[in-house]
């Protein structure tokens, strides 16, 4: 099976890319942080904080996640339930990076994540697939941009959606994600020794697309 890892720091464009190359090559998509925002709901609706790591590793033992495709496009089980239009929002987003940090949230997880690979072609993005997740993965690609890009990338995604957003309170928002998730104890973020760096600053989706695909064919 073929394997291409997408890791970067929030906004990068990761999974818009990782869609992209999916859909191209044929692959099926998964996309980790949607399965990390499904357990951040869970905690949520089940009103446990998020810095009792005690709780949540206590939480995630009764979180079932199932991932479904209708008409090519992923869909995020949570306990029985379709949650996948529900986890987009930024209370969520904020519970999923906390969350995360935690072994055994992240660990819960990457047992589907590996399940996967094994059965499938893929496309996964996240922040430690090359890492940690998929290590013998055929491509892999450390997907970033700027600070700045990425803030207003965000913005325009809230904004695109109805949702008000501070431009200031994202880019803030942006670095310390980018702090926690480069600084977790677990599976930090960082660039796999043999990973091909994409800085997406300056370039298009069919720009960055075109140039991974490229690198994979040269590779499998």
């Amino acid at each position: 099976m073929y394997s291409i890892a997408i890791d970067g720091p929030a906004g990068a464009g990761k999974s818009t890319i990782a869609k992209n190359i999916a859909k191209e090559l044929g692959f099926i998509y998964i996309d980790t942080g949607a399965m990390y925002r499904a357990i951040a709901l869970f905690l949520i609706r089940n009103n446990i904080p998020s810095d009792d790591e005690k709780k949540i590793s206590e939480a995630v033992k009764k979180v079932n996640i199932e991932i479904e495709y209708v008409k090519g496009v992923q869909q995020v089980i949570l306990n029985g339930e379709n949650i996948s239009e529900l986890i987009r929002t930024n209370e969520v987003s904020k519970m999923a990076s906390i969350s995360s940090v935690y072994p055994d949230v992240r660990l819960k997880l990457v047992d589907i994540q590996r399940c996967l690979a094994e059965k499938v072609n893929v496309v996964m993005d996240g922040r430690d697939i090359g890492t940690y997740v998929l290590p013998e993965a055929t491509l892999k690609i450390y997907l970033t941009a700027s600070v700045e890009e990425r803030a207003k990338r965000r913005y325009n995604e809230y904004v695109n959606i109805g949702v008000s957003a501070n431009l200031e309170n994202i880019k803030k928002e942006i670095e310390e994600r980018d702090f926690r998730d480069m600084n977790r104890d677990f599976a930090p973020l960082k660039k796999a020794e043999d990973a091909v760096v994409v800085d997406s600053s300056f370039m298009n989706i069919e720009d960055v697309k075109d140039y991974v695909i490229n690198k994979f064919d040269l590779v499998k």
